[in-house]
């Protein structure tokens, strides 16, 4: 069970970093179950009355990062930095443009229909809208008895009772597997996506924005869940949000995208007391501390993000950075090993 337990309903899902989720990090010696080598998204810009092609959507250019069993990796930055996108063609809901997706030690990006079909079941969804992602004509345990039907996992006279098991797994009565996804509320009907992830046991699981939607006592049943299940299951997560004190909840370690590129990845702990790239500063300082007698310099970032079209020269972040150096204009940051597990692509750096 999670350590944290006892405390959510006074800290919410921001529990500080002490009694967070994986403080420890996944077990050592853990395996890879997900390597995303140098992975691009962009979508094509046509234009003109001809409707040619007039550009390209810069929404994700070249991200790289593992994840081992056990352990949860939150992509954090802000809207628009190309989370989501990411999330989408690493499961190729979307189909990426370039690089290399690996789950399992086999490459997904290349997989033919037969294959990827088959390692569909090895990475499953949560979704940000629990309603929108549900079929509202479907009844609950025809939604997650649906994925044992169409892989045919277990026989049919097993499938309801896998159906009960799971639905006790998250949390959801028996009873309730009748009711339709508009009798739920918003933290059922999260719990019921995330039973409908589970029932094909995946080793991945991409958690985009699963707790946007709910009030914050929910998130951090929410939450708990998906430490628990991680913990009872070894699953993998890849958890994407904006919310600073949710990803410090939940993950072992963090990565910063911004303007579809990461900038800084790091355990949980470094990122959140020593953040390195002026971007994570910037985006910590904005994050409210749970302690009125706490203060923290505000860092004020000039306007907004880039457009994705058309990305600045050099360091993307060049045009709101605070500490911006001539070459930052010109020379684009790799992305570099500065301390032990501490990557970050900053020249200051």
């Amino acid at each position: 069970m999670s350590p944290v337990r006892g405390r959510e309903a006074s800290a919410g899902a921001g529990a500080g970093a002490a009694g967070a989720a994986g403080a420890n990090g996944p077990g050592g010696g853990a395996r890879s179950v997900l390597e995303v080598r140098d992975l691009k998204k962009h979508f094509p810009v046509h234009g003109g009355l001809l409707r040619r092609r007039a550009g390209s959507v810069f929404a994700v250019d070249g991200i790289s990062f593992e994840i081992q069993a056990g352990e949860t990796l939150g992509l954090v930055g802000e809207s628009g930095s190309g989370k989501s996108t990411a999330g989408k063609s690493i499961l190729r809901l979307i189909d990426p443009t370039a690089g290399q997706v690996v789950l399992n030690g086999e490459d997904v990006t290349r997989a033919p229909a037969h294959r990827l079909r088959a390692l569909r079941r090895q990475m499953q969804m949560v979704f940000q809208d629990p309603y929108a992602s549900l079929n509202p004509r479907l009844s609950a345990e025809t939604i997650v008895a649906e994925p044992l039907r169409n892989y045919g996992v277990v026989a049919k006279r097993e499938i309801r009772d896998r159906v009960v098991a799971l639905f006790e797994r998250v949390g959801l009565t028996g009873e309730s597997m009748v009711k339709y996804p508009h009798e739920f509320s918003g933290g059922q009907r999260q719990r019921l996506g995330v039973a409908r992830a589970l029932a094909l046991e995946p080793a991945l699981i991409v958690a985009d924005e699963p707790v946007s939607a709910l009030d914050v006592s929910v998130q951090a049943q929410v939450l708990n869940l998906l430490m628990d299940l991680q913990q009872d299951a070894n699953l993998a997560f890849l958890f994407i949000s904006h919310d600073l004190a949710v990803v410090e909840h939940i993950s072992h370690r963090v990565a910063v995208m911004y303007l579809g590129k990461i900038v800084e990845l790091t355990d949980r702990r470094k990122l959140f007391e020593e953040p390195l790239h002026p971007y994570t500063q910037a985006l910590l300082s904005a994050a409210p501390v749970p302690d009125p007698r706490s203060r923290r310099r505000r860092i004020i970032l000039k306007g907004d993000i880039p457009s994705p079209i058309n990305p600045p020269s050099g360091c993307a972040f060049h045009t709101r950075c605070p500490m911006v150096e001539p070459r930052c204009r010109t020379e684009a940051p790799v992305m570099r090993t500065v301390a032990a597990g501490h990557d970050v692509a900053c020249h200051l750096h």
